[in-house]
């Protein structure tokens, strides 16, 4: 990945178009207040349910396999479940409101939440956590709001280290409000108008500042999409020689307001709140 290239590009993000035709295919699910969605190697959606306090699970062609949740601060409970991200044998729930990390099995089943100790002091502590994503070697990334700061858990929950505080000088994050991590374990957080980007130790790598004040993240797989409330922007972060990419559908309803996206296998997928809209990606 040439970060000098994408710092550029980034600058110009307003000014390409998706070249390839984006055809709607139809609509995925059904919502009160979705806040975030995940798709997962084995094409299973997550989506997290704020009105709710639920945990959706489903296929793409819509159909509901499972869902959890209702208000509470049980296990399989929630207050603002704002983020999700799951891999084929675990989902993460960014629990807002309980200031935890719920984690379960592929069929949701609670396994163990990664939780602040409010009697004590300690450095693993965190508050109104908004958004949370592993790595391939199964650490745990959680972005911390109150405290301003990324910090690192190992598999089963243990802490490990933080990063984007004070100690993290010119990478300092100010107002940090989501990170997605992409397959080489790279760190990618968006901070107001920044994308800051650090290595898997916390080290800063980049601070990239663009046009627009961006709502939300993903990577899936080497596909990066930045979105603001009715715009999506894409990058292909396997290849050296990508630009973002303006790849907002024409015929989108400008009534809606995006939530977040996913490109997957020639598939673009968006979140809003009561659906998924599907697209596929036609090579002209």
């Amino acid at each position: 990945m040439n970060f000098m290239k994408i710092s550029i590009l980034l600058l110009l993000l307003l000014n390409f178009n998706f070249a390839q035709s984006i055809i709607f295919r139809g609509e995925i699910g059904e919502f009160e207040s979705a806040s975030a969605f995940t798709l997962t190697p084995g094409e299973v959606f997550f989506v997290t349910d704020l009105s709710k306090n639920e945990i959706v699970k489903l296929d793409t062609l819509g159909n509901i396999i499972e869902s959890i949740g209702g208000y509470g601060w049980s296990s399989s409970t929630f207050d603002e479940p704002v983020d999700i991200f799951a891999t084929d044998l675990r989902v993460y729930v960014t629990d807002k409101n309980n200031n935890r990390i719920q984690v379960f099995d592929k069929d949701i089943n609670y396994l163990f939440l990664i939780q602040t100790d409010e009697q004590t002091d300690d450095i693993n502590n965190f508050q109104y956590p908004t958004s949370c994503a592993t790595s391939i070697q199964g650490d745990i990334y959680i972005l911390d709001s109150d405290n301003t700061r990324i910090m690192k858990f190992n598999s089963e929950g243990n802490f490990l280290l933080e990063f984007g505080n004070y100690d993290s000088g010119d990478y300092m994050l100010s107002s940090p409000t989501q990170l997605a991590l992409s397959q080489d374990s790279k760190i990618f957080v968006l901070d107001e108008n920044k994308l800051i980007v650090y290595d898997q130790y916390g080290m800063g790598l980049l601070k990239l500042n663009s046009k627009i004040e961006p709502e939300n993240i993903n990577i899936t797989f080497n596909n990066l999409i930045v979105n603001t409330t009715d715009s999506l922007f894409y990058l292909n972060l396997q290849n050296p020689n990508s630009r973002f990419v303006n790849i907002t559908p024409n015929n989108l309803d400008e009534d809606i307001e995006i939530i977040e996206g996913i490109i997957y296998n020639r598939n673009l997928y968006i979140l809003t709140e009561t659906q998924i809209l599907h697209y596929t990606i036609i090579l002209e």
